[in-house]
């Protein structure tokens, strides 16, 4: 049993190495995916565009980087820019969309990647704090695992 519980710990312990030396390698792997499912957004609702419209009404952005990315898409070409940009769903017109001057001011303004990346990285001291919390609590159970086999071992030698 100590020996499963070293081996999980051994195995959280280098995942969370390998996430914080490659921190880097995410956000932009993150940002080319992003940007990935803006070019390929359809309104058939496939899950990419499922994800993008997700992100975007619940952080309250719209794009990338900024709104104007969408003028980079072909959805853009027939649609405009999409419905969940929108501050208000009653105040955003098709009209408004396709036109990114009027746009400007019916839509998130702000980009998807900067929100999304700083809200993770607000989110870390608490993954890091239950992460940690976690650890210790392995390392309890190995140590009392290796005590409870060290006592097995020595009341079987004095029995016999």
């Amino acid at each position: 049993y100590a020996m499963l519980l070293s081996l999980i710990f051994l195995i959280v312990l280098v995942a969370a190495v390998v996430g914080f030396v490659f921190r880097h390698e995410i956000k932009t792997n993150f940002e080319s995916n992003l940007n990935l499912a803006l070019r390929d957004y359809n309104v058939t609702a496939d899950w990419h565009s499922e994800a993008v419209d997700t992100i975007q009404r619940t952080l309250h952005c719209c794009g990338v980087q900024n709104y104007s990315d969408w003028e980079r898409t072909d959805y853009f070409a027939q649609r405009g820019i999409p419905w969940s940009c929108c501050k208000s769903q009653d105040d955003c017109s098709e009209e408004d969309l396709k036109d990114p001057s009027k746009a400007k001011l019916k839509v998130f303004v702000d980009g998807c990647f900067f929100l999304v990346t700083s809200t993770m990285e607000s989110k870390m001291s608490i993954v890091a704090g239950i992460s940690f919390g976690i650890a210790c609590f392995q390392l309890v159970g190995i140590i009392l695992a290796c005590c409870l086999s060290q006592y097995i071992t020595n009341n079987q030698y004095e029995m016999v």
